[in-house]
């Protein structure tokens, strides 16, 4: 007993790091892309290399801001209550990175593009998350 929490102590800080990064990958993949597309339709009004750096500094912030604290308590309270679902999980990355563009803009929210690249990315880290520590909650 003493052992098995011990290694699930360890197990779960590894997922949720492992479950971060893929988030991260994903969403800095698919938010290229998607930032690439919006300074050359020229909808930002960036027209210099250095607004382009500010706006990925401040995206970084923000990210790193507001999603960790809602990831966590959702892999906090599967560990809890044993959820062992994916859906569970996978849900629950996805909410967690798509509540960002609400926060940060206030209750208008953020274009469709930038909700939908936050759940992909939450979603990624859910099932990373799920796949590591969640299938043995």
């Amino acid at each position: 007993m003493f052992w098995k929490t011990v290694g699930r102590m360890l197990l779960v800080p590894i997922a949720f790091f492992l479950g971060m990064l893929a988030a991260g990958f994903v969403l800095l993949t698919l938010g290229l892309e998607r930032i690439t597309q919006t300074v050359h339709a020229d909808e930002a009004g960036v027209e210099s290399f250095e607004q382009v750096m500010a706006f990925i500094e401040q995206g970084s912030a923000l990210v790193a801001a507001f999603t960790i604290i809602p990831a966590l308590v959702f892999a906090i309270v599967g560990e809890v209550a044993r959820i062992r679902s994916a859906l569970y999980y996978i849900i629950g990355g996805g909410a967690s990175m798509a509540v960002t563009p609400l926060i940060a803009q206030g209750s208008a929210g953020g274009p469709a593009v930038l909700w939908q690249v936050f759940a992909v990315a939450g979603f990624a880290g859910g099932l990373v998350y799920w796949l590591v520590a969640g299938r043995t909650a």
